[in-house]
């Protein structure tokens, strides 16, 4: 069997929790089919992995960046001739896998990693592209032989968002981690280069500048941590120039107001972001919208306690009162983006459930390693890998 895996992120330019799925389940389908994976961007040395990128002149011509990627789809179907099956990840890649299905007669299974009807907030980022970007998601999903979803909360959207899809031909297959690289480290070397106080309780938040993850909430709930609490934001890539604006202000009217508040406004290199993650008392999710969030599991892999809204997959990952505490989020119907209908209140709640953990060491601890202890059971990227390659079985 020789399946094409196709995607926008793959290693080194993985930039979220879709590529991180990809590179992982990637590794593991190798034990047990032909992959061939197809990418975005500059070539890669891997062998198996192909790059792609979008038409030179409408690189030149500075088209909309969904008609690049749409461009970059379509050089990604022309080369997916010899696959017996292709496996979509994310609307950038899906309508690559929708045109390589009707061009050369092929299976095409779609990863739901979010859902653009869900995500109206990259209207701001993608302008008219965003009905592109909807367009191509809709049109790969609803003509798709399988499509695997990445939480049973993801499940019920894809349903909720397509209604015209079959239940049986959706499954759910749940984001992994490898417990093996992601574990507990006593190396603190990059939090003495961040000046970040070891004796200290640490807070941390890994994520994008964007709506969905909620970090505007969290730098509101912040200014009611305990006094002895840091907080370490991690946070790049912002969608547009006014939410970066926001948290530009945010953080610095927090640095203003108390010690320990500090940003690192980069991705770092794995390494040293399991030092972080170990370091920390407590890993923060404030995500308005999360299908699954393999952050989540990435910290827990640490054994470090988490306080995340309760939405989306979140609650199959992190199990409240046990490896980490869930904070209740009423969303607002009027509101397109899924926002809390009181934000003071969730970040109230945000807070008192932080200071919880940060307060209560013990407590924050033996989370920390029921945490480590569920994602090590119930989150193998070999059984995903497996569950996944059946799927493939029973459609060829």
């Amino acid at each position: 069997m020789r399946v094409a895996l196709l995607t926008r992120e793959y290693p080194p330019e993985v930039y979220g929790g879709a590529g991180v799925h990809v590179e992982y389940l990637a590794r593991e389908l190798r034990r047990l089919v032909d992959v061939e994976v197809h990418c975005f961007g500059k070539p890669r040395s891997e062998g198996g992995v192909t790059a792609h990128v979008a038409d030179a002149q409408l690189l030149e011509t500075g088209a909309n960046a969904a008609l690049l990627t749409m461009s970059t789809d379509l050089s990604i179907a022309a080369a997916t001739g010899d696959a017996d099956l292709v496996h979509s990840h994310t609307w950038y890649a899906n309508l690559a896998g929708h045109v390589s299905k009707l061009l050369h007669d092929v299976p095409h299974v779609v990863t739901t990693h979010s859902l653009e009807p869900l995500r109206p907030w990259k209207a701001e980022q993608l302008g008219g592209g965003y009905a592109l970007s909807s367009f191509c998601e809709r049109t790969a999903i609803e003509g798709a032989d399988a499509v695997i979803a990445v939480s049973a909360g993801m499940a019920d959207d894809v349903l909720r968002c397509y209604p015209s899809i079959d239940a049986a031909r959706l499954q759910v297959v749940h984001n992994g981690i490898d417990t093996d690289e992601y574990r507990p480290t006593s190396d603190r070397t990059v939090l003495e280069e961040h000046d970040i106080d070891l004796d200290r309780p640490l807070v941390i938040f890994v994520g994008r500048i964007t709506r969905q993850k909620g970090l505007p909430y969290l730098l509101r709930a912040a200014h009611r941590f305990d006094s002895d609490a840091q907080l370490l934001v991690l946070a790049s890539a912002a969608d547009t120039p006014e939410i970066a604006d926001e948290v530009e202000e945010e953080i610095s009217a927090l640095q203003e107001e108390r010690e320990g508040v500090h940003w690192i406004r980069r991705m770092v290199p794995k390494p040293e972001l399991i030092q972080l993650f170990s370091a920390a008392t407590v890993f923060v999710c404030p995500s308005i919208y999360e299908p699954m969030g393999i952050v989540n599991l990435e910290a827990m892999a640490c054994e470090t306690a988490v306080v995340a809204t309760r939405t989306g997959g979140i609650p199959e990952v992190v199990a409240d009162g046990e490896s980490g505490i869930l904070v209740p989020i009423d969303p607002d119907p009027a509101d397109p983006y899924g926002a809390p209908r009181d934000p003071a209140a969730f970040a109230g709640a945000f807070a008192d459930a932080v200071n919880t953990l940060v307060c209560d060491p013990a407590r924050s601890t033996a989370m920390g390693v029921a945490g480590r202890k569920r994602a090590v059971e119930h989150f193998s990227w070999t059984a995903i890998a497996e569950r996944t390659r059946a799927l493939y079985a029973s459609l060829l």
